[in-house]
């Protein structure tokens, strides 16, 4: 299997919104349903969503879109460990992986694209999207890196793969603060969601 995959995160606990945080409302929709909605717009073979806390409730408001999910058993550890998961519940092998966060419901598939354009014209194994200086995500990791991620320690993120191959990294300007953006309180929520719309 080839072609690009999408990996959304969509484990957490939401310790801080004290309420599933992926099922607020925006648009009309619920957060993750609009994450994914932006995936699937973008140039994606196979879209995987990685379940753990609320994963009933987020499985069956998702169940309509032409996803895949898994459960990751180890969710309370964060967010690495669901990424992991992600990665060891691919179905084959793909030419590269974008990481998206489940409460960035603002990340234009046109960045999507425009990170997906890079890797394929620059042959590197790690392209970043970057929004005045910061870099977010989708995070897009060639396949060639999959044994690596096992290896990430705990402590650290996917940041640590950018630190340890630097020079396969490729950062890709963009004119969206939506790659940043995303929602750990309510008050995040209530404040920051207008702005986007």
């Amino acid at each position: 299997m080839n072609g690009i995959c999408a990996i959304v995160l969509a484990a957490g606990e939401s310790k801080r919104m004290n309420t599933p945080k992926l099922l607020l409302p925006i648009a009309g929709k619920t957060m993750i349903e609009m994450v994914i909605g932006n995936v699937l717009q973008a140039e994606i073979d196979f879209t995987l969503v990685v379940l753990g806390s609320f994963a009933k409730e987020i499985s069956e408001t998702i169940g309509h879109l032409p996803v895949t999910t898994c459960f990751n058993e180890n969710y309370r550890e964060g967010m690495l460990s669901s990424v992991k998961c992600g990665f060891e519940n691919l179905p084959g092998k793909f030419d590269a992986i974008l990481v998206f966060q489940g409460d960035q419901p603002f990340i234009d598939p046109d960045v999507t694209g425009k990170v997906i354009t890079a890797y394929r014209d620059s042959g590197k194994g790690l392209v970043i999207p970057v929004y005045k200086g910061k870099r977010g995500h989708p995070l897009l990791i060639g396949f060639k890196y999959r044994t690596w991620i096992n290896r990430i320690p705990d402590n650290e993120g996917l940041r640590w793969l950018a630190a340890t191959f630097p020079g396969d990294v490729l950062e890709v300007d963009t004119s969206s603060g939506g790659i940043l953006k995303d929602f750990d309180t309510i008050e995040d929520y209530l404040n920051e969601t207008n702005k986007y719309l």
